[in-house]
């Protein structure tokens, strides 16, 4: 990276103004790893170590929550927020991340949200990033929210050692996006943060379809040659083959929830926003299989 005297030229060659400070969180994590990628350098990472920050940019230690975060945040004026680790506390940490952000006097928020953000989602984790959302907007700062529907990846991880997919999941369908394309869209909004294009919007990040888990389980069956099938969970159920997993009950509560909010159609939503954004369609879960084969090598090796 070099500085002109059109200000920082970041290593693709992309010029940003040196007085348009952007700071990222998350950066060890897929999404915010691959939004630095994109973006190249000349930013600030903030992040829990510092030392397990990506290098070669300038890093700030500060978890969300800890009063030094106001700090971390100075000379900020857009802020990549990824939403934090699911935890009991989450949703307060969130709230004082939006705190230490107005106190720095950073303009503006790019917020990683969800979906079906509302305060009644069924997922139950994901009622926290609707009212985040609310606190970034009553904070009176400049704000895009970026509402991404489920993972592609994360299908594959929801294949028990059995090769079936459990779930009371029912026949609804999801509209599942590449963390890539997330990536992809969250980048290009902060390349043009200054322009201002993107205040106040909400945008729905999905893929171009909406897909049921027997779906899911016929493609990923067709990728890897390894028959995984999908079986529909009661709610009885579902609790009970999770209970081997002694996680915390919010936890096995959002892991539930997760499937029934897809049951009643909440991630069904297709929405045309990242080819707006970023100029071409995203990808399908049948082209993710083909271009990931190490995303169902698991799979294949049990």
């Amino acid at each position: 990276m070099h500085h002109s005297s059109r200000g920082v030229l970041g290593d693709d060659g992309s010029s940003y103004d040196r007085s348009m400070t952007i700071a990222l969180t998350g950066t060890t994590g897929g999404i915010g790893g691959g939004v630095l990628a994109k973006l190249g350098g000349g930013h600030i990472l903030i992040g829990r170590d510092a030392s397990k920050l990506p290098t070669g940019h300038e890093t700030r230690q500060a978890a969300y929550g800890d009063p030094q975060m106001a700090t971390a945040l100075e000379g900020v004026d857009t802020l990549f927020m990824v939403s934090g680790r699911e935890s009991a506390t989450r949703l307060d940490e969130h709230l004082a991340v939006v705190e230490a952000a107005k106190t720095a006097g950073v303009e503006r928020i790019v917020y990683l949200s969800f979906l079906a953000s509302a305060p009644d989602t069924i997922f139950t984790l994901g009622r926290q990033h609707w009212f985040t959302e609310e606190a970034i907007r009553a904070s009176g700062l400049k704000f895009t929210f970026l509402r991404d529907s489920f993972y592609q990846d994360y299908l594959l991880y929801m294949v028990g050692e059995d090769g079936v997919i459990r779930g009371p999941g029912g026949s609804g369908r999801v509209s599942v996006v590449a963390r890539d394309d997330v990536a992809e869209v969250a980048a290009e909004v902060l390349r043009s943060s200054r322009s201002g294009v993107h205040d106040g919007q909400a945008y729905d990040i999905t893929g171009p379809e909406a897909i049921t888990l027997a779906e899911a389980a016929e493609q990923i069956s067709q990728a890897s040659g390894v028959t995984v099938s999908y079986h529909d969970e009661t709610e009885e159920e579902a609790y009970a083959s999770r209970a081997q997993f002694n996680a915390p009950a919010f936890e096995v509560e959002g892991w539930v929830t997760s499937y029934q909010s897809f049951a009643a159609g909440e991630m069904s939503r297709v929405s045309d926003d990242v080819e707006r954004i970023i100029g071409r369609k995203p990808i399908t879960f049948g082209q993710y299989l083909t271009r990931n084969p190490q995303s169902y090598a698991h799979l294949v090796t049990r």
